[in-house]
């Protein structure tokens, strides 16, 4: 998967699913399956994100020459965070209202959703940036693995007003991030499609960085999009 900014394209490697039903893979596992491949994508100069939660794969990648840690949990948001600055790497601060990703249970829609973003971020901006972290990107996450949003239309509901939404985040004074979802389930057949409909709204969202496996398609749409003035 691609993480498509102006002016720069990052791969982003994980070793374990955020989807409900995926198979756990403990960290060393992780660091067994991720380091072969970033490795050999630093050898051709690719900028690289690793997807993970666990503090010991985010040091091994970052002295295997990752640039960013997607952090996908904040049980131990804190050690990472150090480590990151260690390197001068930069972090995806990713939303996730349990101790990471795999370990979560309803989702609390609050009163406000965003609000309760905003209030998340804004903290762990502040643990991140004690310990010398400067380069951050926030993400406000899709959603697809807590249980109450296991419903598509309620998910994809959902995502839609994130994404829209996203231009209230920005106030942190951080670029944000989204992932782009397949929405199967409306888009069947046509699903190459989805992320491109989703693209759209995220844009107009104000977002600044776009994660994707349809490059060509995405960066045409962001090219379009950037004639409008």
């Amino acid at each position: 998967m691609v993480l498509k900014a102006q002016g720069a394209d990052v791969v982003d490697i994980g070793a374990e699913s955020t989807l409900e039903k995926a198979e756990r893979v403990e960290d060393i596992r992780q660091k067994s399956q991720i380091l072969p491949v970033l490795k050999a994508l630093n050898q051709e100069g690719v900028l690289t994100s690793i997807e993970t939660y666990y503090p010991e794969v985010a040091t091994e990648c970052l002295k295997a020459g990752a640039n960013i840690i997607n952090l996908t949990g904040p049980e131990k948001s804190a050690e990472i965070y150090q480590t990151v600055s260690e390197f001068n790497a930069g972090v995806i601060i990713c939303y996730v209202q349990g101790k990471n990703v795999r370990e979560v249970g309803d989702f609390d829609f609050g009163d406000d959703p965003t609000n309760l973003m905003y209030e998340y971020f804004a903290k762990e901006i502040e643990t991140a940036t004690k310990y010398g972290v400067r380069k951050i990107f926030i993400d406000p996450g899709l959603g697809f693995y807590y249980k109450n949003l296991q419903d598509s239309s309620l998910r994809i509901g959902y995502q839609m007003k994130t994404f829209l939404n996203t231009f209230r985040l920005r106030k942190l004074g951080f670029p944000v991030c989204h992932a782009l979802p397949h929405a199967f389930e409306c888009f069947g057949e046509e699903v190459r499609s989805a992320e491109p409909f989703f693209c759209v709204l995220a844009a107009l969202g104000k977002t600044d960085l776009f994660r994707t496996h349809e490059v060509p398609k995405i960066r045409a749409v962001l090219d379009t999009l950037g004639l409008f003035r």
